[in-house]
């Protein structure tokens, strides 16, 4: 996935039911936030338990919806518990490698391969 530059990307305070797919996720940022999710923003999603989150994109012709689930770790998310964060393209991308976004360290790191 490759995001343009100067695309707004959205980190979604508190826990979303992972169950949900492209038009739950739609509405909830409809509902929730009062945002547009056909406006090609990225909207970030987590669930109760952290290893899992969901990214919600329109990239012009169509919903994207991306999932990532962490093997070991959680993702790290903020204590508010409703609205959005702004996040920049770099922490985006910490934060789906495992990274604590706020102070660049990972997480967790492999220590066996089997």
């Amino acid at each position: 996935m490759i995001i343009p530059s100067g695309t707004r990307i959205w980190l979604v305070a508190g826990v979303t039911d992972m169950r949900r797919g492209f038009d739950g996720l739609a509405a909830l940022v409809q509902q929730t936030l009062g945002a547009n999710p056909f406006g090609g923003q990225v909207f970030l999603f987590r669930g109760r338990r952290g290893d899992l989150v969901k990214l919600l994109w329109w990239d012009g012709d169509g919903l994207c919806l991306f999932a990532k689930r962490l093997e070991r770790g959680r993702f790290i998310w903020p204590q508010a518990t409703e609205g959005s964060l702004h996040l920049t393209a770099a922490q985006l991308s910490m934060l789906l490698e495992g990274i604590d976004w706020r102070r660049p360290q990972r997480s967790w790191v492999p220590q066996h391969a089997a």
